[in-house]
């Protein structure tokens, strides 16, 4: 991006909001959301900011869209402005209720035009319209010009939700403003109370000429953890398409509610993942940086939106369920199994391949493709832990050549991850090696999963790896007593997480055993349903480095048959 379509400032509230600016939500924003508890959190900021005459408070980014300096798009930040709008204009009414009440009513007057014309906009002296600074979404800017803005009586009945919380919003301020300094009867201090807050608030406002850069805004202060809604973006960029060809409300509404079920089924943080999913699945490949601009080379006719908007609808439902063993989706109780073995690994970028096999392929080419996901995902991610970006676009080439028809069976599919199923030799070598930290929740959730299927794949025995009966037991301890003295503290860093260092124990017995010595530890393991505890006993007199060496390769043996797809191998 370069700087000539990028800039970004720290700007005052007076600042943004003078200077002949206007600033307008995009047609197809989302409503006003904002109710009680982001009204009170403002408001605390504020009263902090006045009471202890404090020098700044930060109101945090805004991004907007302009290519002339004047007029400028919001493209992230609308509630913000918007409530503090409605803050402006509740000190506003104020000012009304003052001069009705005969409170200095000459100067009173002048410093509400004063504060409307700085803040608010001007109202046509001949019409009486307002010629506002802010213009709201299609959904909320008639309401808040000609009921708020305006400040006439506001009707309470039909309106809508969001309407109705800007009328909330109104009405929260104007009496908060009112209690704390319009009912000192003091214009001056009710004045200098928003003079002074517009100088005290201050924004990071990060300008954009387009949408494509603002999207790639997103993408940079959503990765430092700024979360911003490129949803939104998505959203206004696809509806102008459909606005420029069609304005018949009907058609827009309607689409504006599949829209919101969408979103509303997977959450404004994840759509962006789903959409890029859903695209991967059936179009050559976009990375995250790159998804804005594919869609708005590839999206440019209203057709082509409902087209996305009808393909996305076929394939929302099974991207949410890839994420949730138990949703409604699943009936077969080995789907339910590779679906959690695929959550538990962290592993979503197979997704647009089992979205494209789901939606080409027959139920039970489905089944063996999770179970070869997840065996490909423990190999590849999990103990080798290889480039998930070589092993995505491996993905992406597949799942685009099943939705092409191109790959008729699912022998065709299997064939083709080869480059992403390490070998026996590599798996072996690395799984020999691999240590997993208890300390961290998803390694505890590994290493029982791999605790377990030994155990199953030595005894045939089945157990519940969920049960909280059974816990991971450390052969060397994590704080040893006397008795681990042949362990250096080097040694004891280097191999107390590592596989070979760990087994499965009844819950109690492994509260028993604590810090004690190999000594004490192995009788109990003798006595141990389990048959890889039982065979540390009977294999190993002592423990050591040279213990745990063997052990972990013997492992890494056992896996190779457990963790193996035959026509890969």
């Amino acid at each position: 991006m370069s700087a000539s379509n990028f800039n970004t400032a720290n700007l005052t509230y007076r600042q943004l909001i003078g200077n002949g600016q206007t600033y307008n939500v995009p047609h197809f924003q989302r409503d006003y959301s904002w109710s009680n508890e982001e009204w009170d959190d403002l408001w605390l900021d504020i009263n902090n900011l006045i009471r202890e005459d404090e020098d700044a408070h930060y109101m945090g980014y805004l991004v907007l869209r302009s290519k002339d300096s004047k007029n400028f798009d919001i493209v992230d930040g609308q509630q913000r402005l918007t409530t503090l709008s409605i803050l402006a204009l509740a000190v506003l009414k104020n000012f009304e209720r003052l001069i009705k009440e005969g409170v200095d009513p000459e100067n009173n007057k002048l410093r509400q035009e004063q504060l409307r014309n700085s803040f608010i906009g001007y109202l046509d002296p001949v019409t009486l319209l307002s010629k506002s600074k802010l213009t709201l979404n299609r959904n909320n800017d008639h309401f808040y010009q000609s009921c708020i803005v305006s400040l006439t009586d506001i009707p309470k009945r039909n309106l809508s939700s969001s309407n109705r919380l800007l009328r909330e919003a109104f009405k929260w301020f104007e009496k908060k403003t009112w209690d704390n300094y319009g009912a000192k009867l003091n214009g001056a201090e009710l004045a200098a109370f928003i003079d002074k807050l517009s100088d005290k608030l201050f924004f990071t406002v990060i300008t954009v000429t387009d949408e494509l850069n603002a999207y790639k805004v997103f993408e940079t202060l959503n990765a430092r953890g700024v979360k911003l809604s490129a949803t939104d973006l998505l959203k206004n960029y696809l509806f102008s398409v459909i606005y420029k060809d069609s304005k018949e409300n009907n058609e827009i509404s309607q689409i504006e509610s599949k829209w919101e079920e969408l979103v509303s089924q997977l959450g404004g943080d994840d759509f962006p993942n789903f959409l890029r999913a859903h695209w991967n699945s059936r179009k050559s490949f976009a990375r995250h940086t790159e998804l804005f601009k594919t869609i708005r080379n590839s999206i440019k006719t209203r057709a082509e939106v409902f087209k996305l908007l009808r393909k996305m609808e076929e394939d929302v439902g099974i991207y949410a369920a890839l994420s949730e063993p138990e949703d409604n989706l699943w009936s077969n109780p080995n789907i339910k199994t590779y679906i959690g073995e695929l959550r538990m690994f962290s592993v979503r970028q197979i997704y647009p391949l089992l979205m494209a096999i789901y939606q080409n392929f027959g139920q039970d080419d489905f089944e063996l493709m999770l179970k070869a996901a997840s065996v490909i995902s423990f190999r590849y991610n999990v103990i080798c832990n290889n480039s998930a970006n070589d092993q995505e676009r491996i993905y992406n080439t597949v799942a685009e050549k099943v939705s092409s028809q191109e790959f008729k069976s699912i022998n065709d599919v299997l064939n083709s991850l080869k480059a992403i199923y390490p070998n026996d030799d590599a798996f072996e070598y690395a799984f020999t090696h691999k240590e997993l930290r208890t300390t961290q929740t998803r390694n505890k959730k590994v290493l029982r999963y791999i605790l377990f299927k030994l155990e199953n794949h030595i005894s045939q025995n089945i157990f519940d790896p969920n049960a909280d009966i059974y816990n991971i037991e450390h052969i060397l301890p994590e704080h040893p007593d006397d008795g681990w003295d042949s362990f250096s503290d080097e040694q004891h860093e280097q191999f107390l997480y590592r596989i070979g260092n760990m087994t499965l124990l009844d819950r109690n017995d492994n509260k028993e055993l604590g810090n004690h010595s190999y000594d004490i530890k192995k009788i109990q393991y003798s006595k141990s349903c389990f048959k890889i505890s039982t065979e540390i006993s009977n294999l190993y007199d002592e423990w050591g480095v040279a213990r745990i060496n063997s052990r972990q390769a013997w492992m890494a043996k056992q896996a190779k048959s457990i963790w193996k797809i035959s026509q890969l191998s």
